[in-house]
């Protein structure tokens, strides 16, 4: 698996600065420069024109979302670049810790109403996220190379993230939603784990689906982006299909435990010491 991603990265850069790929070390790849990514707002005029046209309300949030992306990615680019070239895999797990921190509290706005949901989204994303990525470098799938360890921990956690974050909205709803029958079985001496585990198994069947979904039909919809990256950067394809089958099922790991681990803590909030259903704001 390292000698697969090794072949995507034959060119390192420079130790002078970061150099553009030719046409030739990129296989005949088009590598867009600025000229072509400042022409690429067209798009995003388009859509806004679109948005205006229509009466959606959305155009100033679009254009704001747009450059914003473009802003941070700007930056992230330039942080990623001395993380490569001078942290190795300490700095490469810093950046996953706070990749986590920050997908914690994206997930947790999703659990509004729900006791303490930012510490049960972050434990969820960061249960998922360590033991994905820990088993996938101790097992020696993935180098320890931060050029490595960086996107494929992005790919878990972010994966994690929404995972969580339907996970906690779900539970959110049923607690509401199904109120008086949790209070009807726990009126017949039933705990308040088993009272509410019907509505919790609901919750991670809703946050696994699209993860099931998009596993069923890898490569016959679409190809996934780590097997996109790997065949722009002139890797064979079943190379390339290899690494993509370690992203999917990685990834289905990352969900799934995610999920488990956000629910569970956040069921713990729903009741009191003595057991009974908390009153969630509307």
């Amino acid at each position: 698996m390292t000698q697969m991603l090794s072949a995507a990265h034959t060119q390192r850069l420079s130790a002078g600065g970061a150099q553009w790929l030719s046409a030739a070390e990129t296989q005949g790849l088009s590598v867009p420069d600025w000229t072509g990514v400042s022409a690429s707002l067209l798009l995003v005029a388009l859509a806004a024109l679109i948005a205006y046209r229509q009466h959606l309300h959305l155009t100033r949030e679009l254009l704001i979302a747009a450059a914003r992306a473009g802003v941070q990615l700007v930056a992230v680019g330039a942080i990623l670049l001395i993380l490569f070239r001078h942290t190795g895999l300490p700095g490469a797990l810093g950046w996953v810790i706070l990749m986590i921190v920050i997908a914690g509290q994206v997930a947790g706005r999703r659990g509004a109403g729900l006791p303490h949901a930012m510490r049960s989204a972050t434990i969820g994303v960061a249960f998922g996220s360590s033991i994905t990525l820990g088993s996938l470098i101790v097992l020696g799938i993935i180098s320890t190379q931060a050029r490595v360890v960086v996107p494929v921990g992005g790919m878990i956690v972010s994966s994690a993230m929404q995972a969580t974050g339907i996970a906690l909205r779900r539970l959110v709803e049923d607690a509401r939603r199904a109120r008086d029958a949790v209070e009807a079985r726990l009126a017949l001496g039933l705990s308040g784990h088993q009272a509410f585990l019907p509505n919790q198994r609901s919750a991670l069947r809703t946050a696994l689906i699209p993860a099931i979904d998009s596993t069923k039909v890898v490569g016959l919809i679409s190809l996934p982006g780590a097997m996109t990256g790997l065949i722009l950067a002139g890797v064979d394809p079943l190379t390339a299909i290899r690494y993509q089958i370690v992203v999917m099922y990685m990834l289905l790991a990352a969900t799934t435990l995610a999920a488990l681990a956000a629910t569970r803590v956040a069921e713990r909030t729903l009741f009191d010491s003595a057991q009974r259903l908390v009153s969630l704001p509307d």
